[in-house]
């Protein structure tokens, strides 16, 4: 396929599990559930997909894919668990805007997790990136201290650090394919919230708003964004990806009124001006690059 045919392929395909992600947030307002009754049937919902189209996929290989994800498969499963726990707990303690904000720095916690275990190194514009990202959740926190805001904003910085562990145990993995990791992933987070959920105490006319989410929103929009970044360098992904966090907000505005504070907009444009001139930046220094450069790093 010719790289401008490869080029819009991923534009194609992440743009569209990105705009299917955004009423991600909305869907869990309406349902407005417990905690870990959410948990439970997102991870649940989502664990069934998988395992339907693991057998599609793999036809005949289904359980030796299973077993052949091994310890890294294990790790990616716990951390895709914890992201939806946290996720889910941190929405249900602050705004949508909040959580969103915080959730956008997933791939600078990946950066630095990758510098640390994965040795890759990591540029001084990343650094600054980083640390005007810190400076605008510092202004978006703030006026949470002490608050119940407070904690959700915590967990979402916990679900971002989760999120960045999955990343980095993917990345680690190289060629091993750990699909079948996101199902146990998705089964492990049922179980633990299972202790404590009540499955079955959600209104029959919010049943609907639950299998969108979690027989769509959430598994066609993982499985666009896994294929995206096949064809697309990584800080056109990032920017893409930054469409949830404007999005995401504004469906729960425009349905439920739901509005960010002064102080949440004011650290939400530092944090998302960071990370697009960060991603700006890499994108021109990747075509400044020569082409045999650029292949010699491709997997």
């Amino acid at each position: 396929m010719p790289p401008q045919s490869q080029h819009l392929k991923g534009l194609a395909l992440t743009s569209f599990g990105v705009l299917i992600l955004t009423p991600d947030t909305l869907l869990i307002r309406l349902i407005g559930s417990d905690d870990w009754t959410l948990v439970f049937w997102r991870g649940a919902l989502f664990a069934a997909f998988i395992c339907v189209l693991m057998p599609l996929r793999y036809r005949g290989r289904t359980l030796d894919k299973i077993r052949g994800i091994g310890w890294l498969g294990l790790l990616a499963a716990v951390f895709y668990g914890l992201s939806s726990i946290t996720f889910v707990a941190a929405l249900s303690r602050t705004t949508v805007a909040n959580v969103l904000i915080v959730m956008a720095t997933t791939p600078l916690f990946a950066a630095l997790l990758s510098r640390i275990f994965l040795g890759e190194g990591t540029t001084p514009r990343t650094w600054m990136t980083m640390a005007a990202c810190f400076a605008g959740i510092g202004l978006l926190v703030s006026e949470n201290l002490g608050g119940v805001s407070f904690w959700g904003d915590l967990a979402a910085l916990a679900a971002a650090f989760c999120m960045a562990g999955l990343f980095t145990v993917i990345r680690s993995a190289g060629h091993t394919d750990l699909f079948a990791a996101y199902a146990v992933g998705g089964l492990l987070s049922a179980a633990v919230a299972l202790i404590w959920a009540e499955p079955f105490s959600i209104p029959a006319d919010r049943v609907g708003y639950l299998l969108i989410m979690g027989l769509i929103v959430v598994p066609v929009s993982f499985y666009f964004l896994s294929l995206g970044p096949r064809y697309l360098p990584a800080p056109e992904v990032g920017l893409l990806i930054l469409l949830e966090t404007i999005l995401g907000p504004f469906w729960v505005w425009l349905v439920i009124g739901e509005q960010p504070s002064a102080l949440a907009l004011l650290g939400g444009t530092i944090v998302i001006t960071a990370l697009v001139l960060n991603s700006l930046a890499a994108l021109r220094e990747g075509k400044a690059r020569p082409a045999a450069e650029i292949r010699s790093t491709q997997p």
